[in-house]
């Protein structure tokens, strides 16, 4: 899928994580996040599936994470994605 805007989903309430894609030239991870230090990996992880899931080549994503789940984030990613690329 191709990003053709910038788009965002979620917000930074606890709990939740709010995910900003935008073009980019290859994937580029951002995040900044409460549990960092603990999941860091985890949650770069659900965000690289997730893009590979979707067909997502070049983009750039930033986190903010407020301790959210990974099925959370895997959520709030692919709606961001969906409507950076037209489809939402």
């Amino acid at each position: 899928m191709l990003i053709h805007k910038t788009a965002s989903a979620g917000t930074l309430e606890s709990n939740d994580v709010l995910v900003t894609v935008a073009p980019g030239s290859g994937i580029q991870v951002h995040v900044e996040s409460v549990v960092l230090a603990q999941f860091g990996g985890q949650i770069r992880e659900t965000v690289l599936d997730t893009l590979s899931r979707l067909q997502v080549t070049d983009a750039v994503v930033r986190l903010n994470d407020m301790g959210a789940l990974d099925c959370t984030i895997a959520a709030r990613v692919e709606a961001a994605v969906r409507r950076a690329g037209g489809d939402a």
